[in-house]
């Protein structure tokens, strides 16, 4: 039997225009705000690269120039870092332009997740690939992705990353059917819908922004029509990809448990700077002092 193809490309669909961080956005992509000293996206190249994907390809929009420029060089910053003796502050603006191989297309219209997954059918070819959406950050010390890329070489087809969440939360996320297989962290997924309204809903399994794609869903892209929100979504295309195994193999689900951080909420983006500095081993401990202190002082003032 011929060997699967080894999973080298990543694609990160960044051309969402941020109105929930109005107004900072207005001018700065959301991918590019700061979680502590890094801009949420470097995290997530740095997830994919530390999957073994060194091929990224960013699907931007107008007004994302910065993300292109922040993982290229900058000769007149590193000279002027080299001119000062700065080796630190030199080796962390080296770090982004070295991570990844990266590639940029514009989506054009805004016409949802699935319309920006397709636009990398070019680059992609016949093999398959991760997704990974910018807003979700997941600890590096829960490889998540690395555990889908080993579902897919295992049973083929696509993977989709799931989390369980309370039943009055699940009309804010795709959702999946799911079979148990036996293993604890795999179920099979027969099937998705997006954004149902919690008494429709089949379960309480979450669709998070990590995708493993069989290439047979760019076909079933460009046939799928708008859906929610007049969008093309990417849950209706992998939906009949579950409903018939015909159509690029079987989709499974890895059931997350780990650390994710929502950085496209203003509420969970605070709080994974907060629990992202604390763990830091240069700022944790004075920050954890300070917060410490600030919160008991809130408790007993409040």
């Amino acid at each position: 039997m011929a060997s699967r193809p080894t999973i080298s490309k990543a694609v990160i669909p960044a051309a969402g225009l941020g109105t929930r961080f109005l107004p900072a956005t207005k001018a700065t992509p959301k991918e590019m705000l700061p979680v502590v000293d890094k801009p949420a996206i470097q995290y997530v190249v740095e997830e994919a690269v530390s999957a073994g994907l060194d091929d990224v390809l960013m699907i931007t929009g107008r007004n994302k120039r910065p993300l292109e420029d922040h993982f290229d060089r900058n000769y007149e910053l590193e000279s002027a870092l080299q001119k000062k003796g700065d080796a630190s502050r030199l080796a962390k603006v080296q770090e982004s332009s070295d991570l990844a191989t990266m590639h940029y297309v514009r989506q054009g219209d805004p016409r949802g997740l699935g319309h920006a997954v397709l636009c990398a059918a070019p680059h992609v070819g016949h093999e398959p690939f991760a997704v990974l959406l910018g807003d979700d950050l997941i600890d590096p010390r829960d490889p998540l992705l690395q555990r889908m890329i080993e579902v897919q070489e295992q049973h083929g087809g696509s993977v989709i990353a799931l989390m369980e969440v309370a039943p009055e939360q699940i009309h804010l996320y795709g959702c999946a059917a799911v079979e148990a297989t036996a293993e604890g962290d795999v179920v099979r997924i027969s099937g998705l819908v997006e954004k149902p309204d919690p008494a429709d809903a089949p379960s309480n399994y979450a669709i998070i922004g990590r995708y493993v794609l069989d290439p047979h869903v760019f076909d079933i892209l460009r046939k799928t029509e708008p859906g929610r929100g007049g969008e093309i979504q990417l849950t209706d295309a992998l939906q009949q990809l579950a409903t018939d195994e015909k159509l690029g193999g079987p989709v499974h689900g890895v059931v997350f448990r780990g650390r994710r951080y929502d950085t496209g909420d203003r509420g969970d983006y605070l709080r994974a700077i907060v629990r992202l500095a604390c763990e830091r081993e240069d700022l944790g401990p004075e920050f954890r002092t300070w917060l410490r202190g600030y919160v008991g002082q809130e408790l007993t003032e409040g």
